[in-house]
């Protein structure tokens, strides 16, 4: 099926054609098949630290094309990238092999801990916030042990690991559910040394890289506010909005192109990294809530209550920007400032 039937079927509505997929196999919002055609990317999460623009492109135009498809690619290439990083491959983690798509849960967990049981490890306790826990097969896990925090590779499918009841409300990313799991003596892989997570050049890369995952919900509002300006003859209002949003795409533009020639560069390690990261994630959160702004008022309720694939980026970008802490985020920029000079 050709992409022009794809837009008027609903499956890639509003997307811009340089930067959104095309991927008649994924229908917008179907967390099955993304989770099925994860696999197909993983050449990107490779490209991580030498041809970086490719792994900042390719989640930005997954967000362009469908957040929710997004959020769950996202972390299968993180975890990818952190498997790499580590100097493993997923079969090297995982008897099964580590096939299918992949999950990183590492929200602060005191109740989960791990601790050795004969020659391996096991993991015992509840961890929050695990994205799409209960239909993932594999994921990277933090937890704590008697030598500081590791990252463990689980089976998600072994009967050890429960889902808890628990509500998710969410009117964005409404097929992403978030929930606790719970781990019973659960087998896991040891990846990486104690402090390896959190340590790694990566982590602050993966940071940047849900940025450009923002970005693309961006790009999508863009395309709307545009498409509806070509319906009839723009105003002196509709150009305002039009001329911010495209100062905006030109800034977020110039802001991943900055961070993947840092990446690439070696001026994105350490420290360098953690404060490039906070920087591209404050700016591209603040661009994100101003284009939500200009969107809406461009646009008005219409599309927010007829446009299913409108308002469920619309919803699905309000949910996915708040991962950043805004002034939480921008104090902690504030004092890293100050320790610099």
């Amino acid at each position: 099926m050709p992409c022009a039937a794809l837009l008027e079927a609903g499956a890639l509505r509003l997307s811009e054609p340089s930067r959104a997929l095309c991927r008649p196999d994924i229908p917008a919002g179907d967390v099955g098949a993304a989770l099925a055609a994860a696999g197909e990317f993983a050449s990107a999460a490779a490209a991580l630290g030498r041809d970086s623009a490719v792994y900042l492109d390719t989640l930005r135009s997954l967000g362009a094309f469908d957040l929710t498809t997004a959020r769950v690619i996202e972390p299968h290439l993180d975890a990818l990238a952190i498997l790499a990083e580590a100097g493993v491959a997923p079969g090297d983690v995982l008897p099964g092999g580590g096939d299918g798509a992949w999950g990183v849960f590492a929200a602060r967990a005191p109740g989960l801990a791990a601790r050795r049981e004969g020659d391996g490890w096991v993991l015992d306790g509840v961890k929050p916030w695990c994205s799409l826990g209960e239909q993932l097969p594999h994921a990277l896990v933090t937890a704590g042990t008697p030598e500081g925090q590791r990252l463990f590779a689980v089976d998600l499918t072994d009967a050890r690991v429960r889902g808890a009841e628990e509500p998710w409300v969410s009117r964005g990313l409404v097929a992403i559910r978030s929930t606790s799991l719970t781990f019973d003596a659960m087998p896991a892989t040891p990846v990486g040394e104690p402090g390896f997570y959190l340590g790694r050049d990566g982590f602050a890369w993966g940071g940047i890289g849900v940025a450009a995952v923002w970005v693309g919900g961006v790009d999508g509002l863009v395309t709307a506010v545009r498409a509806a300006a070509g319906r009839r003859e723009p105003d002196q209002i509709a150009l305002m909005h039009l001329g911010r949003l495209e100062v905006i795409t030109y800034l977020l533009d110039a802001v991943l192109a900055d961070a993947a020639r840092a990446i690439d560069g070696g001026n994105a390690c350490g420290a360098a990294g953690l404060a490039l990261s906070s920087r591209v994630r404050a700016v591209v959160a603040d661009a994100a809530e101003q284009a939500l702004t200009i969107c809406g008022h461009a646009l008005g309720p219409g599309p927010l209550t007829s446009d299913e694939t409108h308002a469920r980026r619309v919803a699905d970008l309000g949910v996915y920007v708040r991962q950043h802490h805004a002034e939480r985020d921008l104090a902690a920029i504030g004092a890293a400032t100050l320790e610099r000079h």
